[in-house]
Order: C-alpha cells, then structure tokens, then sequence
C-alpha cells in the first residue's frame, strides 16, 4: 500500500470513527431522555406539583386489575381519604390529577384492588414542585400593574395606606403594592409559603377574599418551604392573607394570582 493510499484509508477510517462517536453519544442521549420521562414502576409513583393540579405517574405491570383508588392525606400516617379512580387501572403507564389539592404538603398513596379479591398499597408519596416549570420569580408591580388598576376601579385596595373617599379626590393614590417576603405568587401561578423557621416556631396562616370573607386556613406551617396550587383558590384575582406566629400577628398582606402564567 503506497502512501496516497494509506492516507485515504486512514481518512475513511476516521470518518467512521467519528461517526461511531456522534452515533453512541445520540444513543446516549436518547436513552437518557427517555429515561429521565419515564415514571417510576409500582408500587412506587412520581406526584409533581403543577399549575393547577398535582399529576400522578407511574408505570404497572400488573394484570386483571380490578381498579386502583388514589389516596390522600395531609401527615402521611393517618387520615388517607379515596379521593378518586385511574380510569385504565391495567394500562402500562397511568397517570392521574389531583385537580383539587389541599392546602399544605399533599401526601399520596395509591390502594390496588385486584379480581381475584387480593389488594395491595402503593408506596406512600410527597407531593414536589416540577423541576421542569420556573418557579423561582416573584410576580412583581410590573406583573400586576393592570390588575392594580382593575382592583383600583373595582373600590379594592391594594396598598399600604388606606385613603378616603375626601384624600382621593384630593390626591391621587399611589401605587404601592410589593409581593410579601414570605407569601407570594410566582411565575408558574402557585403560591408559595417561605418561613425559614417554620419548623421551630409555630405560624398559620388565613386566607381571604378582597372583600374579607373567609377562604380556609392553614392551621401550621410545618416546613420551610411550601407551595399552595393555585386550583384551591378556586379563581383568578386578588386574595388576602394573614400569618400568625406564636398566635400573633405576624404580617398582612396581600397577593394576585394572574388568570394566565408563564413557564
């Protein structure tokens, strides 16, 4: 073999080599991918927290299943409650969505009732937010400067310093709204709860419509961090919010929850 020819095999040979490379690398990344999309295999499951609703997911192998309930509880000892069907329990991969979730930590297990009268429990799960939707922005005064102006119209007030009906004919208000520290919505269009010392002090919280009626309370904020689904507020708009630490009065606030997010 002269040299042109060794130079043209050792061309083609690395032609193939490379293309061996970027061909195991796409093998790879598409096993990766896959991978990472595939929910856990029963009885484990996945529960993530999206907008709206929190979504179950796993994969059975079970057969001549009968049906398999979804329970669910706010301690994750006691006090699981049936709260639905999967509609294909003897499919592979099944999902289902809590479109109510309660406020707090959601905990999930899943109760299989097979035909021949045998029955099984699932693991039991905590409900986590989706690593896949930025949740980490605030909803800021640029976010909710319409519906400030909405909220201004409609007599409600979203500011610090209460006017009356004399100062505002005198003054125009100012618009003052700044989302909480502590409560607040973010771009997904949950609500998220951020009491670093939750677990050694005592807080609640009230939640409440603009015009002060009540919505429902969260008697103990147990962990640091927790995220309220916007689906229990039930609507768009305006809500008020109340903590409590130690029983005392800690904040008053306020926050919006934007008909439309952004992911």
């Amino acid at each position: 073999m002269d040299t042109a020819q060794e130079l043209a095999f050792m061309k083609q040979l690395s032609r193939l080599i490379l293309f061996a490379v970027i061909f195991t690398a796409s093998v790879f990344s598409v096993k990766a991918q896959t991978q990472s999309n595939t929910p856990p295999v029963l009885p484990d499951f996945s529960a993530l927290i999206k907008t709206g609703k929190i979504s179950l997911e796993f994969i059975s192998g079970f057969r001549d299943v009968k049906f398999i309930g979804v329970q669910r509880s706010l301690d994750s000892v006691l006090n699981f409650s049936t709260i639905g069907l999967v509609s294909n329990p003897n499919d592979f991969r099944n999902s289902y969505n809590d479109v109510k979730p309660l406020p707090g930590s959601n905990y999930y297990r899943l109760f299989i009732q097979f035909n021949n009268g045998r029955y099984l429990y699932s693991k039991i799960v905590l409900a986590v937010p989706d690593s896949t939707i930025d949740a980490t922005k605030k909803l800021q005064l640029s976010d909710v400067k319409e519906a400030i102006a909405a909220a201004k119209e409609a007599g409600i007030n979203t500011g610090t310093n209460p006017t009356t009906a004399k100062e505002k004919v005198v003054k125009e208000e100012k618009i003052v709204w700044h989302p909480s520290n502590y409560i607040y919505t973010t771009a997904d269009g949950n609500v998220n709860i951020k009491l670093p010392d939750a677990p050694e002090k005592k807080y609640s919280v009230k939640f409440f419509e603009p015009d002060g009626s009540f919505l429902f309370e969260i008697p103990q904020i147990k962990e640091p961090f927790l995220i309220l689904e916007k689906a229990i507020f039930l609507h768009a708009g305006w809500f008020n919010f109340e903590i409590y630490q130690e029983g005392k009065a800690y904040e008053k606030w306020n926050l919006y929850i934007p008909l439309t997010y952004r992911n």
